[in-house]
This record gives structure tokens, C-alpha cells and sequence, in this order.
């Protein structure tokens, strides 16, 4: 079953252009990490399928509709930093999305609904680890545990798609190892479609189903912005050769070296 849909899609600011002409089916269920050298159009990807950004021309589908040109509740995104509200502790962090969406005006539910919305992100706590700090607050926690915070708030509206924008850099590398656990984890036992970021293409090959490498066909020396990225990689997991790995890396390096 299809999920994402990009038919020739292109991002551009005036003259900049950042992708270009990108052609990707997706399917329901899929990880998908995403690799290239920074500033390449890997977080404007990532803006566009959340709905923050709008594409330039092409279409950029979710189950055969348009995708809406703002967030809603289909689509849930973690960040690298926190997206953390240290004034509330942990369960009304998770609480919060449901309540907004379920009471637009107050942000609160009362009664028996606030009872079924607390027993719901209770649920998701425990999914992610945290049930056991309910209610204690994001500043007593550690960085690991504030990022598995961000991700219960990413996925209490149950979304279609879970979108993350480098959501394991900032931490050290056991806490790291024990996030890759969680998210596999969590793809797992939701069956929820993925698009990770990641500049690991180690990360990227051990937790994707999919490895995209976002890159510039065409290069102009005088006018750098006249062309933009698009995929120049499409990996299934299990094609890991070191062949192709040490091709993608150097390349990487290269263009690095270059910014």
C-alpha cells in the first residue's frame, strides 16, 4: 500500500534551488533514513512533508491526497533539541496534544475525558519507557529520557507518518544505542511509517529499511544555488556493500570539504 507519493517535486527560494525533481513512492510501514552532506535539502525535504514548507512545483502526496500545507494530525516529528514544556510534567507533556486538539479553546479536557485522555498518554509512556516518571518533570530528567518524552508527544495522535530530524545527535553514544533499540522498537510494534535524518551512515543503515542520499547531479562552480538536490541513492536494507558504503562516504566527505 502506497503512503507517500513525490511526483517531480521542486523546492525553490527565487533563484536557490534546493531540490529538484524528485520521484518517490513510499510505502505504509517503511523506515527511511535520509543521508547527504548539510545543506543539501534534507530538513526542507523533511519541512515539506510536515507542511511547514510548500513545494515549488510537483506533487507531494499522502494516500493519494495532497498533503495538507500545515502539521496536523497525521504526521508527527521529533526534533534533535527537546520539544519539551519544562512547566508541565511528563504525562500532561503528552496529555497536552490531545487536549489542544480535543478542546481548542481551554487546551484542557475535564471530567471522565480528561481521565481517558491521561490513561491514553499513560500508555504511550509506558510504550517509551517513562511510566514510571508520570509525573516528575522534563528538567529532572536525563537527555535520553527528555528525547523519549518528544517522541510520546510525537506519537499520542496516533500519526500515519513519524518524521525525525537528527533525534539521536546530541546524545552519547550508549544512550544512543539504547534510542536505536526504542525506535525499532516502537516502528514495530505501531507498523508506523519512518523518515529519519541522520549524518551516520551507520545509524542510517542499521535502523532504515531505505537509505536516501540526497546530493546535487549538476554542479555550477559561478552559480552554486542554479541547481539543486535530489536522490541519488535509493538503498533497500541488506545491499549494505562495503563497495557502495565506502562510494557514499567519500562522497559525503568531499562535499563537506567543499561547504
Amino acid at each position: 500500500m502506497k503512503n507517500i507519493e513525490l511526483k517531480k517535486l521542486w523546492k525553490e527560494y527565487g533563484d536557490n534551488v534546493v531540490l529538484e525533481n524528485i520521484n518517490l513512492t513510499v510505502k505504509a510501514g517503511e523506515f527511511i533514513t535520509l543521508v547527504g552532506a548539510s545543506g543539501c535539502g534534507k530538513t526542507t525535504f523533511l519541512k515539506m512533508l510536515l507542511g511547514t514548507e510548500k513545494p515549488s512545483r510537483g506533487e507531494l502526496l499522502l494516500d493519494g491526497d495532497p498533503i495538507r500545507d500545515e502539521p496536523d494530525a497525521n504526521r508527527g516529528i521529533v526534533f534533535q533539541r527537546y520539544s519539551v514544556f519544562p512547566h508541565l510534567n511528563v504525562i500532561e507533556n503528552v496529555m497536552l496534544g490531545v487536549e489542544f486538539g480535543q478542546s481548542k479553546l481551554l487546551g484542557r479536557c475535564f471530567g471522565s475525558k480528561r481521565r481517558q485522555v491521561r490513561a491514553q498518554a499513560q500508555e504511550m509512556l509506558e510504550l517509551v519507557g517513562l511510566g514510571h516518571v508520570a509525573n516528575q518533570y522534563p528538567t529532572s530528567l536525563s537527555g535520553g529520557m527528555q528525547q523519549r518524552l518528544a517522541i510520546a508527544q510525537a506519537l499520542i495522535k496516533q500519526p500515519k507518518v513519524l518524521l525525525l530530524d537528527e533525534p539521536f545527535g546530541a546524545l552519547d553514544p550508549g544512550i544512543r544505542s539504547d534510542m536505536h533499540a526504542l525506535i525499532l522498537d516502537i516502528w514495530q510494534k505501531t507498523g508506523i511509517t519512518i523518515f529519519m535524518i541522520t549524518h551516520d551512515l551507520t545509524e542510517g543503515f542499521y535502523l532504515g529499511t531505505r537509505l536516501l542520499v540526497f546530493d546535487k547531479h549538476r554542479q555550477d562552480p559561478d552559480n552554486p544555488n542554479r541547481y539543486g538536490a535530489s536522490i541519488t541513492f535509493d538503498i533497500p536494507v541488506g545491499d549494505t556493500r562495503k563497495s557502495t558504503l565506502d562510494d557514499i562516504s567519500n562522497t559525503m566527505k568531499q562535499k563537506q570539504e567543499t561547504v
